[in-house]
């Protein structure tokens, strides 16, 4: 079977390896659709591992299940978590289930023909796709629970005013889904096209990051925003973020600039306006099924995210277009696509 082995955004190769068989407790699936997440081309973050097989937003289909697993066989479609909490140990009681320290089996990358899904996610990470919902729209689960997961820290309620620097597909999916509570939107970004995009899926405001924020959300709402959410690693965004958050506010990192560049708290400020800085960067079981089921009955849309889908031959232009941000959205790659 082919996969796509990833050593740096410039050198990602495609290489035969052979094609696993599941033991007794194990599944081998089929990979349909994988999406290119943000996080896959930070090279200071991946960086560490490589060289690997990338990719964890997949749809997948059951092509053969070992002789142990009776809840799923052969023609299932389904989505696999990356990886799954122990549910038990103290980080996970207190809802802190992506810092875990008892995971011990990861998904492999899906940016191959097929994966081979270990026990423990057989068990307690493998979810049915409805009939509903497509293999490249299953994509999104995991990016959407993700987000579902932030906007729940943040405590994000209902007419709050919330700020979104940042209009790649996580900017995107937090405004949809902040306008599902009925929240009043500004969005910023530097491409003009995305601006557009944010505008059309639920923004109220979409201005250029270059513009004095600040002086529009207070001409707009008349006040700051209760929650920034910081979509991308520009530091001017972090800058952006300290001035515009309203007092007893929250500020979520759900992108951070590279370990190279310095962020300084304004602290002296914030101690008498009861600022919340959190930081979110993935998801749990709880999340994940909310981001399902929003899918599922539609009140979040993802179809129009959809940019490209490309082959696996092709997934260095998918890590390009990703890199450059200028041309997509959401770039899914279908490995057994031609």
């Amino acid at each position: 079977m082919k996969v796509s082995i990833w050593r740096n955004n410039q050198d990602i190769r495609i290489e035969e390896v052979p094609t696993p068989k599941p033991g007794p407790k194990e599944m081998l699936v089929k990979i349909h659709s994988c999406g290119i997440c943000g996080s896959d081309v930070v090279e200071w973050y991946r960086l560490p591992r490589a060289p690997l097989v990338q990719g964890h937003e997949i749809g997948a289909e059951v092509v053969e299940a070992g002789e142990s697993v009776t809840q799923y066989q052969a023609g299932d479609r389904v989505f696999i978590a990356p990886k799954v909490p122990c549910m038990k140990c103290d980080f996970c009681r207190r809802g802190h289930y992506p810092v875990c320290p008892n995971v011990k089996e990861r998904l492999p990358g899906g940016f191959a023909e097929y994966i081979l899904v270990p026990e423990i996610l057989v068990i307690k990470g493998t979810y049915r796709l409805p009939d509903n919902i497509t293999y490249d729209q299953s994509t999104f689960i995991e990016p959407l629970a993700c987000v579902v997961r932030a906007q729940n820290l943040a405590g994000i309620k209902e007419g709050q005013t919330i700020l979104v620097l940042g209009c790649g597909m996580s900017g995107i999916l937090h405004i949809k889904l902040a306008k599902t509570k009925n929240c009043k939107i500004m969005a910023t970004d530097v491409n003009g096209s995305r601006l557009q995009f944010a505008k059309k899926v639920g923004a109220d405001i979409s201005l250029d990051a270059a513009d004095n924020i600040l002086e529009h959300l207070t001409a707009e709402h008349g006040k700051k925003a209760d929650v920034v959410v910081i979509c991308t690693s520009a530091l001017s965004a972090v800058d952006q973020a300290w001035k515009c958050v309203e007092k007893g506010g929250s500020i979520v990192f759900f992108a951070v600039p590279g370990p190279e560049k310095q962020v300084t708290v304004p602290i002296n400020d914030f101690w008498t306006k009861e600022i919340k800085i959190l930081t979110s960067y993935y998801c749990g079981p709880p999340d994940i099924a909310e981001a399902l089921e929003l899918l599922k009955i539609g009140t979040i849309e993802v179809e129009d995210m959809i940019t490209h889908r490309l082959p696996l031959k092709d997934i260095g232009k998918g890590f390009q277009l990703v890199i450059e941000g200028k041309e997509s959205m959401k770039i899914i790659i279908r490995p057994n696509e031609d």
